[in-house]
């Protein structure tokens, strides 16, 4: 006769891992607990994030006293080097070392950058407000580096640990691989900036200090945990040779167009949906009255819409749905997002910006998972790298430009309408807004353009599985 815990052992044996979030990732060749401890570079990139786009963002111009454009400037400093990530990724796939690695010394490389820019960058930023006896260049120049090493940290990071996720999983895995990696960087930056906040509640400088050089430890801790025994070393790695040059790899990946238009479709879709970035919030508030807390709701909609859209994507993948169509419904859900936005000033309706909102994030994360798993089957033999990394590239690079044109866009519209110089119908705050939310559907229209003709030309078209649905198949974005 079978005693109670015996029956409760059986019966999570049983259904443990199907209820169990990212359980049918794991397979025989990457088990569950190694490939949740791999997931932990992204935990780190997804801290560092935080801190340069969030907290730092917010305490160097409100407590430090920072002007705003200096702290823009700082802070798009990482996106620099988003363009090397295809770089990073194919010398990641060619890598000769004398220890027969590819992959390590890259995630190593970053972690150093990573390390050292949050290490320094606590001080450079306290001698930038001007709260010290030191020359004012050194606050520049320190904080312009602790930006840029800890940009460059996290882009190789991630571009050498995708790459290296991707080789240890087998093929059938990989896009429920690099999803839970995905997951693991949103799963990081919430974790982060919620106890980033909780400890800046007080705020000093002190404090400061502590909390980043905190981070810069809590970074090297949890990418040594994740490097530790995951790439097996290979005898032939080191060899040197020539190999192949970049050059020659870039033009064999964009080989045949599909590569190339699907960077473009990449590229015009991400700005299409990132360029509302930092507007959506104002918009809320200056324009449809909103108060401080509902508009801070609207991060808890985008997310909530973009989880839902990360469930409908990796369903409709297993069985056996083409990425490209996918994304472009996802851009056609998201022409209707900015519509309904559009809308809600003239009819001065909360409920469609909030579902506007929602739906922004559902179709951001329809188009992602399809361009990411489309990017996964332009993979060749040994080039994973060079994949990623140009997914990576393009998508951090346009993201980027998007955000800044954005504001500055509105920033101008509205000058001019409030000015008068637009006429009497267009001298309103709304304005501004509006003529950006009509370029994104503009970008969203190019990128339906672009992505048409590589509907249904999957270079592996995708088999149904018969594994069931569940949380472990939430892509990220």
């Amino acid at each position: 006769m079978k005693t109670p815990t015996q029956e409760m052992v059986q019966l999570w044996m049983r259904y443990g891992t199907r209820l169990l979030p990212f359980a049918d990732a794991a397979t025989a060749e990457l088990p569950l607990g190694r490939l949740l401890r791999l997931a932990l570079f992204q935990v780190s990139v997804g801290m560092a994030t935080v801190l340069l786009t969030g907290t730092l963002n917010r305490v160097t111009v409100v407590e430090l006293g920072v002007p705003a454009w200096l702290v823009s400037v700082m802070v798009s400093l990482p996106l620099l080097f988003a363009p090397f990530r295809a770089l990073v990724g194919f010398k990641s796939d060619h890598h000769r070392s004398a220890l027969g690695w590819r992959r390590v010394p890259y995630i190593w490389l970053g972690t150093m950058l990573q390390f050292g820019g949050l290490a320094i960058m606590p001080f450079a930023l306290v001698l930038l407000s001007g709260d010290t006896q030191g020359p004012v260049f050194l606050g520049y120049a320190g904080a312009a580096l602790a930006f840029l090493l800890v940009g460059a940290g996290l882009h190789i990071t991630q571009t050498a640990g995708l790459a290296l996720a991707t080789d240890l999983a087998p093929p059938e895995a990989r896009p429920r691989v690099v999803a839970l990696l995905y997951v693991m960087l949103l799963v990081g930056m919430v974790g982060s900036s919620t106890l980033f906040g909780l400890l800046l509640s007080e705020f000093s400088q002190v404090r400061l200090i502590q909390i980043i050089q905190g981070a810069a430890v809590v970074t090297m801790l949890l990418n040594i945990a994740a490097l530790w025994k995951q790439e097996v070393r290979d005898p032939s790695r080191t060899q040197g040779g020539g190999g192949q040059h970049f050059r020659e790899a870039w033009r064999d990946f964009l080989a045949g167009g599909q590569a190339g238009r699907l960077l473009i479709a990449l590229g015009l879709g991400t700005a299409g949906f990132n360029m509302q970035d930092i507007l959506l919030e104002p918009y809320g508030g200056q324009i449809l009255g909103l108060s401080v807390g509902a508009t801070t709701a609207l991060t808890a909609l985008l997310a909530g819409g973009t989880l839902i859209a990360y469930g409908v994507a990796a369903h409709r993948l297993k069985r056996g749905a083409d990425a490209y169509r996918l994304a472009a419904l996802g851009v056609l859900v998201g022409i209707a997002a900015f519509a309904a936005v559009i809308f809600a000033a003239p009819l001065e309706s909360a409920l469609l910006f909030r579902l506007g909102a929602f739906l922004i994030g559902f179709g951001g994360g329809l188009f992602a998972v399809g361009t990411l798993t489309a990017a996964m089957d332009q993979v060749t033999a040994g080039q994973s790298g060079l994949a990623l990394g140009a997914w990576g590239a393009v998508q951090a690079s346009a993201a980027g430009l998007a955000i800044a044109l954005g504001g500055v866009i509105r920033d101008f519209i509205s000058g001019l309408a409030t000015q008068g110089h637009l006429g009497i119908a267009l001298d309103t705050p709304a304005t501004g807004y509006g003529v950006v939310y009509h370029l994104e559907i503009g970008l969203l229209f190019a990128t339906l353009i672009a992505i048409g003709p590589l509907a249904g030309t999957a270079c592996r078209p995708r088999q149904p599985t018969s594994a069931r649905f569940g949380l472990a198949e939430f892509p990220g974005q």
